[in-house]
């Protein structure tokens, strides 16, 4: 006999799942490839201009040019040395917004009470420009790294919370009904039926902040005192006119940020499988 953890599973069902099991995996293996397409015939685009002097201007150096910058700055240790510097205030003020707003979404999507006393003040707060905040987390926190990563922690707080809060609310009726036919407690329905219901939810808001909270890096990194990290790159870069350096850094923003969602993707995968597979 199937438990209620079952039967829950049997009622949101898992079509996405059954989809890409009857996929070819060769269909599967081309799409990947296909990602590559663009990036590729814009790197040709741009080896062409530079190669045939059609642009005559310091503002778009060749690749090879940029290639040998990247040599250089991976030989010399420069650039992992800054891009720790930048995982490291990311990782800190992801996992602070994170959890904060695990904290708050929750408290909003169970407690109705709290929600009419701070979901207000909430939507309010979630309508200022992140960057907006600069100016006071400056005054309030200095320039340094403790500012940083505050600013980087209310980038990741916001979509969290908003995601949290949605998912939990909106988890269907059919799933609750399952709750009452079992006599569950209320603990029950919110670990057994709630959580993992609105699980997927959940996850989008924490991949969002893990995107966001990289995004915010590199400006709080650019506005304000840069130190040690990938912004600088960008910085260094732009005030000695080094298009070339300015090129690798986004490079290597939009590598590290490639990577981030890849490995978020794979991630919720196994989390998906998880939610789905039946308890005996």
């Amino acid at each position: 006999m199937n438990t209620p953890v079952s039967a829950v599973a049997a009622l949101r069902g898992d079509s996405t799942a059954a989809a890409e099991s009857l996929a070819p995996s060769r269909v599967r293996l081309s799409g990947r490839w296909r990602g590559l397409v663009l990036p590729l015939a814009a790197i040709a685009l741009w080896w062409a201009v530079t190669s045939l002097h059609l642009v005559n201007s310091a503002l778009l150096v060749p690749p090879a040019k940029v290639w040998q910058t990247a040599v250089d700055q991976f030989a010399s240790g420069q650039v992992w040395l800054a891009l720790g510097a930048s995982l490291a205030r990311e990782l800190t003020g992801f996992v602070i917004g994170t959890t904060a707003g695990l904290v708050l979404g929750a408290l909003l999507g169970f407690l109705p009470l709290f929600d009419r006393l701070v979901g207000p003040s909430f939507n309010t707060f979630k309508q200022v420009s992140l960057f907006a905040w600069i100016p006071l987390i400056s005054v309030w926190f200095g320039l340094g790294d403790v500012a940083k990563v505050v600013f980087l922690s209310l980038a990741a707080l916001v979509p969290v919370v908003v995601n949290t809060c949605d998912g939990i609310r909106n988890v269907p009726q059919s799933l609750l009904e399952v709750g009452r036919v079992y006599r569950y407690t209320q603990w029950q329905t919110m670990t057994q039926i709630v959580l993992p219901a609105a699980l997927p939810a959940i996850f989008t808001g924490i991949y969002l902040a893990l995107i966001y909270s990289w995004l915010a890096t590199i400006g709080a990194e650019y506005l304000l005192v840069a130190g040690r990290g990938v912004g600088n790159i960008l910085i260094e870069g732009s005030e000695h006119f080094r298009m070339d350096l300015v090129i690798f850094g986004m490079f290597i923003i939009g590598l590290v940020g490639w990577l981030m969602n890849a490995s978020a993707r794979v991630v919720e995968r196994h989390i998906g499988r998880w939610r789905v597979r039946p308890s005996s």
